[in-house]
């Protein structure tokens, strides 16, 4: 039995071997033949195209708006009365980009975004981390219920909570310590801490921002494929619960926490709702604020008499050069963190 189990690769490479010799005997016409005017070959061929032009078709849908969007923010007003311009513009001009980046502070709402939400995400990246870690390695009575409820926070529509986040936010104060001692009249306040950034950092701080209940999913999921033996060896060494999550637990979790950051980051940044809810104020300049992007430039207020009955297109192009203003930051911090990204998705077990 051993013998012929021995002999038969041998059998195997001599044969092909053979074949091989055989196929480079035969003239390029006939080798042409066979490998290609087979039914393999067309079943193959076919799949191919049709994969081709499935990804081709998608890629269109999917890109086609950005490249209309990116073209339009180049046109000139006299563009838009051109019936024969579609894709290219006749007059091409920079001056959406110049009047929105000077006329509409771009580089100061730019920096207000990004200290928010700097600030939002780093809260949101430990919180998540704190909370998901107990959900995954503690057990205690009615853990599933309130995991539950931090569920449902992705789920209630923040529309039903803006008025009664508002009306606290307005009233807010901690046992009436900020009337008694005048803090609010101090600091020049007559709303309480609306229209301030205090609003979000709370709700970053208490895990109810936006899609802070994802994060914690997330974080869950990743802590759950952490081994315990890991932590009982740091209990041995005499390792509190904090001490091991502080000096063991943190530092494996690199690349969720890395992820949950840029998530964290991007929604905070893109945000319209809430920060048009708590910080409608001027002084409040952002890139979703709508005194950045939906306010025309006065400058192309005035150029727009320019495209004639089309105006009303060329205020849409306008704002959609806005909204490419305010993702182009994030683009680039895509590119620089997307293999960070790609490795938290992995780590959290959703990729599988």
């Amino acid at each position: 039995m051993n013998n012929k189990q021995e002999s038969k690769p041998m059998v195997v490479k001599e044969t092909k071997n053979k074949i091989k010799a055989d196929f480079e005997r035969t003239s390029l016409k006939e080798r042409m033949k066979a490998k290609y005017l087979n039914s393999f070959f067309y079943k193959k061929l076919a799949v191919a195209i049709f994969r081709f032009v499935l990804l081709l078709g998608i890629s269109y849908i999917i890109l086609f708006p950005f490249f209309s969007k990116i073209s339009a923010s180049f046109m000139s007003p006299q563009d838009f009365i051109q019936s024969d311009v579609k894709m290219i513009p006749k007059f091409p001009t920079l001056n959406t980009y110049k009047y929105l980046i000077i006329e509409n502070q771009y580089f100061k709402a730019m920096l207000n975004s990004f200290i928010l939400s700097g600030i939002c995400a780093v809260i949101q990246m430990f919180v998540a981390a704190f909370v998901g870690y107990g959900f995954a390695k503690f057990k205690f009575k009615g853990r599933n219920i309130v995991f539950l409820f931090v569920m449902l926070t992705m789920i209630v529509p923040h529309q039903i909570l803006a008025s009664s986040f508002v009306q606290k936010f307005i009233y807010f104060d901690i046992f009436g310590i900020f009337e008694a001692t005048g803090l609010y009249s101090a600091l020049g306040l007559t709303q309480g801490i609306y229209n301030t950034y205090v609003p979000l950092i709370l709700l970053s701080l208490t895990g109810l921002a936006f899609k802070n209940g994802l994060f914690i999913f997330l974080m869950r999921s990743y802590y759950r494929g952490v081994p315990d033996e890991l932590e009982e060896s740091s209990f041995i060494d005499g390792y509190g619960v904090f001490k091991t999550f502080f000096k063991i637990i943190l530092p494996i979790s690199g690349p969720m926490l890395i992820t949950i950051f840029i998530l964290a980051f991007a929604w905070q940044w893109t945000d319209i709702f809430y920060v048009n809810t708590f910080l409608p104020s001027s002084e409040n300049l952002l890139l979703t604020s709508n005194q950045f992007w939906s306010v025309m430039p006065d400058t192309l207020e005035v150029l727009s008499t320019g495209a004639g009955a089309n105006v009303q297109t060329f205020e849409v192009a306008v704002k959609n050069t806005a909204g490419l203003l305010v993702v182009l930051p994030l683009i680039i911090l895509y590119i620089f963190c997307q293999r960070y990204l790609v490795q938290g998705i992995e780590s959290s077990g959703l990729a599988n």
